[in-house]
């Protein structure tokens, strides 16, 4: 029961942090430390949810959340499932209940990470299909294949083999030449770092709660670091008011509807208002010890709930 104690509190602890972490300015000042920490959060939250479940339900074998899935799985292999024999004492229904909700809250999850990756990848093969068709390569944008649309869109398409970037003529249109190479310099950031695998357990969490709009909130910040981090990569090779100046051309052109599974270098308006702010006056960066302090914090957080999976209380 310790054991269960421990690891409902560190998974309150996780919700209470990620609330906070939504709210903090810091972010924006390490995107990278963020994105990070956005992630061992949500894998924390996880453990430790499933593992309080699991502790508390098996409990009665004093054995915690491994030993007692353990021991649960011998006495099923050689006296088979039978419920009724569970919720009786020492278990109960309600640890019973406990086991069942771990069990169904592991599916739900690892269901919703297999749909959102089949998806994506259907909708990206779709669309790089469709690109072969209609696309076309243009000596004077190396690198991306261009797209005979009046509306100014400049996205990404990531993948295994045939990863793409994509311009639009209206996009060519609007844009000076500098401001086109900090465009693709931003849309080959999010390629080589493969932003896309980082966003896709933010969006398989929405796929599997989609009445939770909390979820929404907390994808829209961590696509909104990537592409601050995408920035960052840019312009380090062309001039932060490069692509301010781009995305405010985009802004001021409209930008057209991008398809699923792609990353697009202009998003919603407050987004992008917050990115060329952040371009155009940069802020100090996140110290070194600062960055180490909070990647550490969160790494002890996950590592100790992994550790109260096996403590047998």
């Amino acid at each position: 029961m310790v054991s269960a104690a421990l690891l409902a509190t560190i998974a309150v602890g996780c919700l209470v942090a990620a609330a906070r972490l939504r709210r903090a300015s810091w972010p924006a000042r390490g995107p990278y430390v963020a994105v990070i920490t956005w992630q061992v959060l949500g894998l924390t939250w996880g453990i430790s949810t499933i593992g309080a479940l699991l502790a508390f339900g098996l409990a009665p074998y004093g054995k915690g959340a491994i030993g007692g899935l353990l021991a649960l799985t011998t006495d099923v292999s050689a006296h088979g499932l039978h419920l009724a024999k569970f919720a009786a004492a020492p278990f109960g229904a309600t640890r019973v209940a406990a086991v069942l909700v771990a069990f169904g809250l592991t599916l739900v999850l690892f269901c919703g990470l297999v749909a959102s990756t089949v998806h994506v990848v259907r909708t990206r093969r779709r669309h790089h299909d469709l690109l072969e068709l209609v696309a076309r390569d243009d000596p004077e944008v190396p690198g991306a294949r261009v797209l005979d649309h009046p509306a100014a869109a400049a996205y990404c398409l990531p993948g295994v083999l045939r990863s793409k970037v994509v311009i639009s003529a209206g996009a060519l249109r609007v844009l000076a030449r500098s401001e086109l190479s900090a465009v693709l310099a931003h849309e080959h950031a999010h390629l080589r770092q493969r932003h896309d695998l980082v966003l896709l357990p933010f969006s398989s969490l929405k796929r599997a709660f989609p009445r939770v709009r909390v979820l929404d909130t907390y994808y829209r910040a961590v696509a909104l670091l990537i592409e601050m981090c995408a920035d960052d990569q840019a312009r380090r090779e062309r001039s932060p008011k490069e692509l301010a100046t781009a995305l405010m051309r985009f802004g001021t052109a409209g930008n057209t509807h991008v398809p699923a599974g792609a990353m697009a270098v202009g998003d919603a308006e407050p987004e992008v208002v917050t990115r060329v702010s952040r371009l155009v006056t940069p802020t100090e960066e996140l110290s070194r010890v600062v960055a180490a302090a909070v990647l550490v914090s969160a790494f002890v957080l996950m590592s100790s709930a992994l550790a109260l999976w096996h403590l047998p209380m």
